[in-house]
């Protein structure tokens, strides 16, 4: 399937919406998240970045109350990151609910309104990011973050 066409699929199928209007709304976000050139492109032809951004794209055509994110950068280029996490920061900025499992702690302090970090499946610490990052509470998270902010 050409991009388009995944970007249609569900709400066609699903929401039973007819197909001019499902590819508009297909056009639509293509655009809000930069790619719309890529609609008669295939997945295999796109970059990391741009697959990724489709993917955004295709769930915004689903017209969701809350988007879910599971380490949307962890197989990207570093190069390829920054669009992702730009197209997710305009999303919240819009006012999209997100739940975001990440290691991108710089991401997570910007753009979250609270931050839970998890162990072994527990939740360890919930708080601001402001809190979180500047007054951690556990030693548990002040470990994890001795590591992973440099």
């Amino acid at each position: 399937l050409t991009i388009l066409e995944n970007c249609t699929l569900a709400p066609i199928w699903v929401r039973k919406i007819p197909k001019k209007q499902a590819e508009e709304t297909a056009m639509h976000f293509l655009k809000r998240v930069k790619i719309p050139e890529q609609a008669n492109k295939y997945p295999g032809q796109l970059s990391g970045g741009q697959q990724q951004r489709v993917a955004i794209a295709r769930s915004l055509c689903m017209n969701p109350r809350i988007m879910l994110f599971d380490e949307p950068t962890s197989a990207l280029d570093p190069e390829m990151i920054k669009e992702v996490l730009e197209t997710m920061v305009g999303l919240a900025e819009e006012g999209m609910t997100m739940l975001c499992v990440t290691h991108e702690m710089g991401f997570a302090r910007q753009v979250a309104n609270r931050v839970i970090f998890m162990d072994q499946g527990q939740i360890v610490e919930q708080n601001t990011p402001d809190e979180f990052f500047d007054n951690p509470k556990h030693e548990r998270t002040k470990l994890f973050l001795s590591q992973i902010l440099h």
